[in-house]
């Protein structure tokens, strides 16, 4: 099978050489196809979207579908002045020459996707490659079946294999795709998985594209408006069952309105969801078996204030809230990916930062207040790859946002432009005039140190 694979990168890469991909007029045809083939298939992949994860119609548009035409518009509109040579103002050193950035794709990108955004984040990556001219090909999460299925036909008829290939496996297809010494590799899951890429990607200096998770911590001042900071954690947080890389995966919480704001958010919990969530049809399931077992050892490690319902036979988990969890607790250790809302309290500004820099670099943070002074500390002193103020998650679904991780919430970062740069080298070129040569440049030139002094300082 590894021949096959081989193969099939020889073959994207001869089609690379070609010179076809890097027309950005084929780009913006491609971009197109692709759109075309998402609106054309927008009911099959809601249907497999509900087989797989029990996501609504309403869900499924709002995460994955149509995030998708945004980012596909805005790379028609603006991958002609992206893929453009930019030219850069030189010093006086370099009279006489002009000098361009020239963004240039990589070549052959592997993409590997997760299964909690199965379309989405699938597709989105593949719109980066396009807009900067790359081949790729894909590796769709086996966990979600009937989406991958849908997805790779959907991309085998829009798409020949020397363009866009799909590849459907397990663990097993994902090292041997990852054996293969490929010109970019863009991976999105977990951390631990990330490591093993990253390893992988080391072997031939591959460089790579990292979209990681981590522990989001959402702070609750005791100055922010409860209601609205209620309203939007509990849709945040509960959204595909609270299986997304940004969703907030702990509450820090004022000790002086802990409680008040616990009233509000369970009212808006049982308001969105349901006053009993195992009647909602559309609230959705945990992946798997092995998933909704991690997550039910979860919930001994605090006191359960609010749901703690399961249905193992429907996967099921309602959405959890635990008090009394510790830092050492297996909830607080690794990152949730389910249902399950640990709170922690705090009195001091200065007991946020430590609490939230003894952990890793999360890839969101999330803060509700109405201080400037304490969103100040926030940002000046914590580290994270990127999140809101007084809302969750809705910094994804903007194109003119950069969305990765740092440290060990991912490496790079994508959507918009950021896309485009993410499949991209910028080549830096310098066109030397040959009517000037500067004396002073060359050795035992008489002055020429004393020149480079005045001017190189």
């Amino acid at each position: 099978m590894s021949e096959t694979y081989e193969q099939l990168l020889q073959l994207q890469r001869n089609y690379f050489y070609s010179g076809e991909t890097k027309d950005v007029h084929f780009r913006i045809q491609q971009l197109k196809k692709l759109k075309n083939a998402i609106k054309a298939n927008e009911k099959k992949l809601s249907d497999a979207l509900r087989k797989d994860l029990n996501k609504s119609d309403f869900e499924s548009y709002l995460t994955e579908l149509g995030v998708l035409y945004n980012e596909i518009t805005e790379a028609v509109k603006h991958v002609k002045a992206w893929a453009k040579p930019r030219k850069v103002k030189m010093p006086i050193t370099h009279v006489g020459s002009d000098s361009y950035i020239y963004p240039e794709p990589y070549g052959v990108s592997l993409i590997i996707s997760p299964w909690n955004f199965p379309v989405n984040l699938t597709i989105a990556p593949i719109i980066g490659a396009i807009a900067a001219g790359c081949c790729a090909i894909v590796k769709p999460s086996e966990l979600t079946p009937n989406t991958s299925g849908i997805l790779a036909h959907l991309l085998k008829q829009t798409f020949e294999d020397r363009y866009i290939a799909v590849v459907e496996g397990d663990v097993a297809t994902s090292k041997a795709l990852l054996a293969l010494n490929f010109d970019h590799i863009f991976f999105t899951g977990s951390v631990t998985v990330g490591k093993v890429v990253m390893e992988a990607a080391a072997k031939h200096l591959t460089p790579i594209t990292l979209e990681l998770g981590g522990k989001s911590p959402t702070i609750v001042h005791k100055d922010a408006k409860l209601d609205v900071a209620a309203k939007r954690i509990a849709w945040g947080k509960f959204t595909n069952a609270g299986q997304t890389c940004v969703a907030p995966d702990y509450l820090l919480i004022h000790k002086s309105i802990k409680e008040r704001f616990l009233e509000k958010l369970m009212y808006q919990i049982k308001d969105q969801f349901g006053d009993d969530v195992t009647q909602n049809s559309d609230y959705p399931r945990v992946v798997n078996g092995s998933h909704f077992d991690r997550l039910l050892s979860y919930m001994k490690d605090g006191t359960i204030v609010f749901g703690g319902r399961s249905i193992r036979e429907r996967l099921f988990i309602a959405p959890t809230i635990l008090e009394n969890v510790t830092w050492n607790s297996a909830v607080m250790e690794e990152e949730i990916f389910g249902p399950i809302l640990p709170v922690i309290e705090y009195e001091t500004e200065q007991e946020v930062i430590d609490m939230v820099r003894k952990r890793p670099n999360s890839l969101a943070l999330y803060l509700f207040a109405e201080n400037k002074k304490m969103e100040q500390v926030v940002l000046k002193h914590l580290s994270f790859g990127g999140g809101c103020i007084n809302d969750v998650i809705y910094h994804v679904g903007t194109t003119r946002l950069p969305f990765g991780g740092v440290g060990s919430s991912g490496i790079g970062a994508y959507h918009g432009k950021y896309s485009f740069d993410a499949f991209s080298h910028e080549k830096g070129v310098m066109h030397q005039s040959t009517k000037i040569d500067i004396p002073f440049r060359y050795h035992k030139t008489k002055g020429g140190l004393k020149v480079l002094k005045r001017i190189m300082k």
